[in-house]
């Protein structure tokens, strides 16, 4: 069943409303309203190359910085939001205003039941073009021994 445009308006606004209300849980250090937002099997993807968390995972990382109030505060500048033809499943990309400048944020919805929950969430950095040579030497001796681990697995 493709669902309609009328439907979809309101989708991206709760959409919209949730990612604003799951920034605003990491920023006041609310560990359950925060982890309340991804589904029970969802997965974290963060900026370290090794960071690609189960939500159980995920949690037990977080824990601390939420329980000392040291957690992150994004503020969404941009976003899109785009639906599959069943308007069941979304996925979106954003920019956001950090404490490490901009980042990129960007997942996957699902509908369950009659809310959405995050699938996965990919939190990248941006770098812009002029700076690549240097970020790339800065982050060589670390993840030229994770590419050889990775390669010979």
């Amino acid at each position: 069943m493709k669902a309609d445009a009328a439907k979809l308006e309101i989708e991206r606004k709760a959409i919209n409303t949730l990612l604003d209300s799951f920034n605003e849980a990491a920023a006041n250090a609310e560990f359950e309203s925060y982890f309340g937002y991804f589904a029970k099997d969802a997965i974290f993807i963060g900026t370290d190359a090794t960071e690609n968390w189960s939500k159980k995972a995920f949690k037990v990382w977080a824990k601390p910085h939420f329980d000392k109030k040291k957690t992150w505060d994004f503020k969404s500048m941009e976003r899109h939001i785009f639906f599959d033809a069943t308007g069941n499943t979304a996925w979106f990309d954003e920019l956001l205003d950090s404490q490490m400048k901009i980042l990129r944020g960007s997942g996957v919805l699902t509908k369950q039941g009659n809310e959405w929950k995050i699938q996965q969430y990919v939190l990248s950095m941006t770098i812009p073009n002029d700076n690549v040579d240097a970020v790339v030497k800065t982050k060589s001796p670390i993840e030229d021994k994770l590419i050889k681990q990775l390669s010979e697995k």
